[in-house]
């Protein structure tokens, strides 16, 4: 069952990546390779199997976002999640962040698969927060949030535009940090 449920949430992660949380059950299972049974018994929804795929690429995707650790200036390390957003924003197959995609679309906010994009997003904000800290930012909470809804609009421009966010991503992040104090 270890290798059902592994190709279930592999084609979840890509269908719903590419084409949104409307995806069928029928079409789901069908790209895994999985009977409706089979999907059943594993989770008990649709609903669950979303929720299970975000849980399981959350590691991957802060992995590409994130720099490594104890790399750079908390400024630099800042800024490098924005780098990131502008180095895939304008590749094919770009459909923008998958926690917010999920959370746009799914409009019940104790939905399991909400849950998990917002517990996504908190670790991003407080990613943020801990640098700002060590950077010295004045108002490290609120810069934070607005780091996060910065890097969020960048994402959600690259999907609207489909040809990259321009530099400015990491520009208004800039800003932000200058505002703040983070030399």
């Amino acid at each position: 069952m270890t290798d059902t449920r592994e190709r279930l949430l592999d084609a979840a992660a890509d269908l719903f990546y590419r084409e949104g949380v409307n995806v069928g059950v029928e079409a789901l299972t069908k790209a895994a390779g999985v009977s409706k049974r089979s999907m059943y018994q594993l989770f008990g929804s649709k609903d669950d199997v979303l929720a299970a795929s975000l849980e399981r690429i959350a590691p991957g995707y802060s992995a590409t976002l994130l720099p490594e650790d104890g790399s750079g200036t908390p400024r630099e390390r800042i800024l490098h999640v924005f780098r990131v957003v502008e180095e895939v924003a304008p590749q094919p197959g770009f459909h923008g962040c998958p926690f917010l995609a999920t959370s746009v679309e799914i409009k019940a906010a104790d939905h399991p698969a909400r849950v998990v994009a917002r517990r996504f997003k908190d670790g991003l904000g407080e990613f943020f927060r801990r640098e700002l800290v060590a950077g010295g930012a004045e108002a490290p909470e609120r810069v934070a949030q607005q780091l996060v809804m910065t890097f969020d609009g960048a994402s959600a421009w690259g999907v609207m535009h489909g040809d990259g966010v321009n530099g400015q991503a990491v520009r208004m992040a800039e800003i932000l940090l200058d505002a703040a104090g983070v030399a």
